[in-house]
């Protein structure tokens, strides 16, 4: 079996809240093992046959919908991709851990959109973004709450769903996948 994390976007933010016991409870009934919420914000462990990952992200979507009734998005990543977004994000070493985030999208960003919405970026704020596999790398510099950069300007730009989560709850959940 291998070791799972799913970060699930727009999960207890405007009206789709779901108590993590609930949701914890319906995806055991679908057979994963092990499984285990980090912090309330929509991070589910769990162990399940090796898979590629975005078979996993569609199922879990769909058992939420099912369930409770709301669309989300589930980026899943096993713990060498955790891993990974916290070593290659070329900002955990100069910037503030709770402002350096990892976006983890739905798929592959295409170059040329990149360039396209850093250009439509341009001016509005210090933010520092790069690309990564299946993700982006972001330092707020100032914080999330006061940035223009929104979740929604980048999937707009992009045309990718994402989730972001920063540092320190990554290396949070790391510890507790390696745990």
């Amino acid at each position: 079996m291998t070791r799972y994390c799913a970060f699930f976007a727009s999960m207890n933010v405007g009206g789709n809240r779901l108590l993590m016991t609930d949701l914890r409870e319906a995806l055991e009934r679908e057979e994963l093992e092990d499984v285990e919420t980090v912090v309330a914000s929509g991070n589910v462990l769990f162990s399940f046959d090796e898979r590629p990952t975005d078979g996993l992200s569609e199922m879990l979507a769909f058992i939420v919908k099912d369930r409770f009734g709301f669309d989300t998005f589930a980026a899943v990543r096993n713990a060498e991709e955790v891993r990974s977004a916290i070593e290659d994000n070329p900002f955990s070493k100069g910037g503030e851990d709770k402002f350096v985030h990892t976006l983890f999208l739905d798929g592959e960003v295409d170059p040329d959109q990149f360039k396209v919405m850093l250009a439509a970026y341009e001016g509005r704020g210090p933010e520092r973004i790069a690309m990564g596999p299946r993700c982006l790398y972001i330092d707020y510099v100032e914080g999330v709450g006061t940035s223009r950069l929104t979740s929604a300007f980048m999937e707009r730009k992009l045309d990718r769903r994402g989730t972001a989560r920063n540092i320190n709850s990554l290396r949070r959940i790391l510890e507790k996948m390696e745990g």
